[in-house]
């Protein structure tokens, strides 16, 4: 009985880590470049029961034997293992704001791969993000909308020589006086980024590969990939399991407490 406790109280806490997660999806549907979560529920590992019992030979002097029977396997519950978030590309559209720009993915040479904009966080860390929505700051720098300085392909601080300026379908700032590459990085395996807060991810990265194709759009912010009405089914489906795991939490305390208090007194 006291497995069963545990097997339903580990079903809640899953699908409440899973409406947090679903929860904050819908919270960040209209933030430029956001990539949705997904939790993943897996299994405990599972027990397998067998009978233990002995058979009497009928020779003298013998010993017993000891023999098994198997019963079937136990599950023990499940728990959220980790949030992988969504890299697929989303929707563009126009701003008309010459500071936000977005990353237009095309074919790249592996499955996972992705392109990402170069930044430096308050720590003076490098972070990724694909949230265009850029700005130039009062001493004319290029900087996301929390302040972080976006970088150029050598990794500096970009600062404009005015507030008027171009970028090519390549990624190149164009002012009156400079040339600036933008710095792009590129990773092989998206799933391994690390998310951090503020639309940034963290993780290995590399040059753009050759063979990579992108176009960088002036004018323009990729938006969030979340599917809000796919999502919002999401969740009244978690509510509904974390419902049910609480009515059979519920069952066990109810023959719990009869089994102290009646059989008990027996």
């Amino acid at each position: 009985m006291l497995r069963g406790f545990y097997t339903a109280a580990s079903g809640m806490l899953a699908q409440q880590r899973a409406q947090e997660t679903l929860a904050n999806n819908v919270a960040n549907a209209n933030t430029p470049g956001y990539k949705a979560e997904q939790a993943t529920i897996r299994a405990f590992p599972e027990l397998l029961m067998q009978q233990m019992g002995s058979k009497q030979t009928p020779m003298k002097n013998s010993s017993n034997v000891a023999t098994t029977k198997s019963i079937g396997a136990l599950n023990t519950g499940v728990y959220v293992q980790e949030t992988i978030p969504n890299f697929q590309q989303g929707d563009i559209r126009e701003t008309k704001l010459q500071t936000d720009l977005a990353i237009v993915q095309g074919d790249v040479p592996d499955e996972n791969g992705a392109l990402f904009f170069t930044v430096q966080n308050d720590a003076g860390d490098v972070r990724y993000t694909r949230n265009g929505n850029f700005t130039v700051d009062g001493q004319g720098y290029l900087v996301t909308s929390q302040g972080y300085y976006v970088l150029d392909q050598t990794g500096n601080p970009i600062q404009m020589d005015g507030t008027s300026f171009s970028v090519t379908p390549d990624g190149i700032i164009e002012t009156n006086t400079q040339y600036i590459p933008l710095g792009i990085a590129y990773t092989d395996n998206a799933l391994e980024m690390v998310k951090e807060g503020n639309d940034l991810f963290a993780g290995e990265t590399g040059a753009v590969p050759a063979n990579a194709n992108f176009t960088m759009k002036q004018g323009f912010l990729e938006g969030s990939n979340v599917d809000a009405v796919k999502t919002m089914t999401e969740m009244m489906n978690a509510y509904r399991m974390f419902e049910t795991n609480q009515q059979v939490l519920k069952a066990f305390d109810e023959s719990l407490g009869k089994a102290v208090s009646e059989i008990g007194r027996i």
